[in-house]
């Protein structure tokens, strides 16, 4: 199985299944003398872990992130860094069942039919659980982003889980770390903790969610017009998330319903340089950073393990009903939330290298 990799200079590549002995990453092109200790990892590990609360699956683990390579004396060295992960609460024996039986909704049945031979343990790499790798490398990625761009801030909250969105005239960014939605809105936070209640427990059911994630404090100018687009990068980094149907930068999809007239955000001369009096491109034009926010909205679909029987078949063909038991988050879209931060982190970080590289930061003079 190849493809495990992403980015350009800032490269990461995951490894590991759900119910291995381990799962982690390797990230290589992380400039040289950049501060970083296991503990500043660790922090963005931890507000993935699952077992935290009852509105995620209950699998305990620690999730204690080791860098095994690339730092000495608690500073980068440019070489590559490896970061390890142990599994420690697998329960394999969940799964047995299904060993011959392909899951509704998940990746069972394609991973089959394209390589005959699949880890049916919880999915081995198309788990959700990869995505700790993902993270620890988001934690590199932030660190060396603080050193080398520190006004940089990116952030990620749930917007909508199922057909229940937030009301965005009480957005507070101050309530996204306070409840176990990652909800800017607080006044949604009970009825949406209702909600889930009844799903997994009376309904036997799972959600969908829309995630967001703003960067502030990107520079204009990072980005390529054509096959280098810092949209395209984003998308592509936000798709390849477990469970990840579509996503949208700026208006998006809306747009398809906006007039020129109202898309088109106004450019005035501020103090400072260029300012805009909206920011329906998502802080991307022609594949290059304004300046502004940039925001990046993706839909991540409901989790497929559900108590729920659905129609299945087996390895030979033959009808069946599957169940799946296990411990599953009933609104995957939780945890998908740091996991969406750090590739956006990533992502950021990597063309901020790649215009180092190519311009060395000269940018054209307005006013």
């Amino acid at each position: 199985m190849s493809l495990n990799s992403y980015g350009h200079l800032f490269r990461v590549t995951t490894w590991g299944e759900s119910h291995g002995p381990a799962l982690g990453c390797t990230v290589d092109g992380c400039p040289p003398n950049v501060p970083l200790e296991a503990p500043a990892i660790q922090h963005w590990l931890d507000r993935r872990r699952p077992g935290q609360n009852k509105m995620t699956t209950q699998r305990k683990e620690p999730d204690e992130v080791e860098i095994l390579s690339g730092v000495f004396e608690g500073r980068t060295t440019g070489t590559p860094i490896q970061l390890m992960i142990r599994n420690t609460d697998q329960r394999s024996k969940d799964y047995g069942e299904i060993a011959e039986t392909f899951r509704p909704g998940h990746a069972d049945i394609t991973y089959w039919q394209k390589y005959g031979i699949r880890d049916y343990r919880g999915g081995g790499r198309s788990s959700a659980r990869e995505t700790a790798a993902r993270v620890a490398a988001g934690g590199v990625a932030r660190a060396a982003l603080a050193e080398l761009a520190p006004g940089i801030d990116v952030r990620g909250y749930m917007v909508q889980m199922g057909e229940k969105h937030i009301d965005r005239n009480r957005f507070d960014w101050e309530s996204i770390d306070t409840n176990p939605f990652w909800c800017p809105d607080p006044g949604a936070v009970p009825e949406w903790t209702d909600y889930l209640d009844w799903l997994r427990k009376d309904d036997h059911n799972s959600v969908g969610a829309m995630i967001e994630v703003v960067a502030r404090g990107v520079p204009a100018g990072l980005g390529a017009p054509v096959y280098g687009k810092l949209d395209t990068d984003l998308a592509a980094a936000c798709m390849s998330i477990n469970a990840v149907k579509g996503v949208e930068i700026g208006e998006g999809m809306a747009a398809a319903g906006l007039t020129g007239r109202d898309n088109a955000d106004e450019i005035v001369m501020g103090e400072s340089g260029p300012e805009y009096t909206s920011n329906h491109a998502g802080g991307i034009l022609g594949g290059i950073s304004t300046g502004q926010e940039i925001v990046v909205r993706f839909a991540v679909k409901p989790t497929s393990s559900i108590l729920s029987p659905r129609r299945s078949i087996r390895k030979d063909g033959s009808a069946t009903e599957v169940v799946t038991k296990g411990r599953h988050d009933p609104c995957v879209g939780i945890r998908a939330v740091p996991v969406g931060e750090a590739m956006v982190a990533a992502v950021i970080l990597d063309h901020l290298l790649l215009d180092r590289g190519q311009t060395g930061g000269v940018r054209g003079q307005i006013g």
